[in-house]
């Protein structure tokens, strides 16, 4: 039974918590449509004068292209990797009897819980000299980043996926082998649509969080392999802070993450919901 409330007291509630997320998103497109002059006075609040300057200087500026389509590159290309991998390490832990699974679940995760700070130094080191051949270097290269970001979104694809792979029953598998599926048909044509969902949040928060990751991506990469998060960091000098372009810049980081959360939108709920209530 629902409880009997007030409506008017829940709409206001949802309301006002609307206004306080959604308001930051509004003065950061409000502070990029504004001059520095205007900036440094006192900022209206409302949309006037749209000044769109800002963002004909991101869009010309072919360095902040190319820092653009690293992140692309980058996060995309460690969002399916991890999301495949997670998977497959998840199935395999979830549909065989392995010993002390349980404490391998909870050695993954230790990665995640790690601030990533404590992972510069080794992985500086790692990518500079250990994995050096010649004079090639995963150093300031967008597979190393890719590689890189697995340090942290592997673990937690694994986390994500378990609950999703754990809804599945078993019984599946087992009616598959009888029918005489080898074990990759049964994972390809049993188990990966099912799991659909589950794969899909994993996809687009792996993708998220390497698409906003910044304090990685500014220490091992100098130019050719530089996100667009690092190249805010440009626009902040000893002369001063350039706000309007570094609210532009921002602005378009907002835009891929919205696109790929409206393309994938219907699987969120079904993904973060799948196998958590058991019959």
């Amino acid at each position: 039974m629902r409880r009997k409330g007030n409506p008017w007291l829940a709409v206001l509630f949802w309301t006002l918590l609307s206004f306080l997320t959604l308001f930051p998103i509004y003065w950061l497109f409000v502070i990029s449509v504004k001059p520095a002059v205007e900036l440094f006075s006192t900022p209206s609040l409302w949309l006037t004068d749209l000044y769109w300057k800002n963002y004909a200087d991101v869009l010309n500026n072919s360095t902040l292209r190319g820092y653009m389509l690293n992140s692309l590159i980058i996060s995309s290309g460690n969002a399916v990797l991890c999301t495949t991998l997670g998977f497959l390490a998840c199935y395999a832990l979830t549909r065989f009897d392995l010993g002390g699974k349980e404490s391998i679940f909870f050695w993954t995760i230790t990665n995640r819980m790690a601030p990533p700070a404590v992972f510069l130094l080794p992985l500086f080191l790692l990518m500079t000299q250990v994995y050096r051949i010649g004079d090639f270097s995963l150093t300031d290269t967008r597979i190393g980043m890719i590689l890189v970001y697995c340090t942290f979104n592997l673990p937690f694809a694994i986390w994500t996926l378990r609950p999703t792979l754990d809804g599945i029953p078993k019984e599946l598998d087992e009616a598959a082998y009888v029918d005489g599926a080898s074990p990759w048909r049964v994972i390809g044509e049993v188990v990966f649509p099912l799991a659909r969902p589950g794969l899909a949040v994993t996809l687009i928060l792996t993708w998220v969080f390497a698409w906003n990751e910044y304090l990685l991506a500014a220490t091992l990469t100098n130019f050719n392999a530089r996100t667009l998060t690092t190249g805010l960091s440009e626009y902040v000098t000893t002369t001063g802070t350039n706000w309007g372009i570094m609210a532009a810049i921002s602005v378009f980081t907002l835009i891929p993450a919205l696109i790929v959360f409206a393309l994938v939108q219907r699987h969120i709920v079904a993904g973060l919901t799948f196998g958590a209530v058991k019959g």
